[in-house]
């Protein structure tokens, strides 16, 4: 019998068959699939935009040539302030939406047919977190086009610190906000795990020599974003520990406290290097990567 999701999917295909067949308009709008292998490459392009972005200005921070590092909200707020800049906080927000919507078709109806076993749920519910993730990245964007405030970093640490004074304000508040800690320490964890024993060319339609020089860029990619989140998780434990919401800053602060460290600048202008790989890399799969939409909207397949 078929799911109520697959019947649904089967009207809405007899009336977009039924729309083409009667209006010349519809006739020249591609099929449903096309379209979302269109947004998804559009979406790994917003991703590689944003985290370029992220790489040269952390990287202009390591030189002392502008102010302080900054995480994925900072460079977009960077570009807000920049001409144009509600005409690309527009783009990026759609190009953030489309991969949002992609990671969901991966993660709930297993777009990269990772099937039910334990691999295949661990990986599409890695999925569905960077959904959520990339949703609230895409939500900032579109908010920035209604207020674009003039400090963005101090904006955003000021909200963390809000954020996290409210969490302590619930029952067993701390051990919440400590716990938040862990999942960013947790999530930094998986990215470097990530980067050593993953195979990245499985998933792109590339020649073997085009992919023998992809794979060091995602691997120092997803190392470099890993441990950029061990000194925000940190923070966050030691925040909730203590407790002290003060204490609960932002990525890109996160990253500037890494600079005041011995060989910090250092440091950080690697990290800013696999920011740069790791965009360049989502470049890279907006291109080559092998994307199937699902023809059944069934989680269970």
């Amino acid at each position: 019998m078929p799911s109520p999701l697959s019947s649904l999917r089967s009207r809405l295909a007899r009336a977009g068959d039924f729309g083409r067949k009667t209006s010349p308009i519809l006739r020249r709008v591609p099929p449903m699939h096309v379209l979302l292998e269109l947004a998804a490459r559009v979406g790994y392009g917003a991703r590689g935009f944003v985290y370029l972005s992220v790489g040269v200005l952390t990287l202009l921070a390591a030189a002392d040539l502008i102010g302080d590092a900054v995480g994925p909200k900072g460079a977009i707020a960077w570009m807000a302030l920049r001409p144009f800049g509600r005409l690309w906080l527009l783009l990026l927000g759609l190009g953030l939406a489309a991969f949002v919507m992609w990671r969901l078709l991966q993660a709930v109806f297993d777009a990269d047919h990772e099937g039910t076993g334990r691999q295949g749920l661990n990986t599409r519910m890695s999925q569905g977190f960077s959904a959520m993730g990339y949703g609230f990245l895409a939500f900032n964007t579109f908010g920035l086009l209604v207020h674009t405030p003039s400090d963005p970093a101090a904006t955003d640490i000021t909200k963390s610190h809000e954020q996290a004074a409210t969490v302590l304000s619930l029952p067993f508040g701390h051990w919440l906000l400590a716990g938040a800690g862990l999942c960013i320490l947790g999530i930094g964890i998986a990215n470097i795990s990530r980067s050593w024993r993953e195979d990245f060319t499985q998933y792109l339609a590339c020649s073997p020599k085009t992919c023998r020089w992809v794979a060091p860029l995602a691997r120092a990619g997803y190392l470099a974003r890993g441990l950029a989140y061990l000194p925000l998780g940190t923070l966050v434990v030691l925040a909730g520990l203590r407790p002290a919401a003060s204490e609960v800053t932002s990525f890109g602060s996160a990253l500037d406290a890494v600079e005041r460290q011995p060989a910090g600048p250092w440091i950080l202008a690697l990290a800013a290097l696999g920011f740069i790989a790791f965009g360049t890399f989502s470049f890279i799969e907006a291109r080559f990567r092998r994307i199937r939409p699902p023809r059944d909207l069934n989680p269970l397949t």
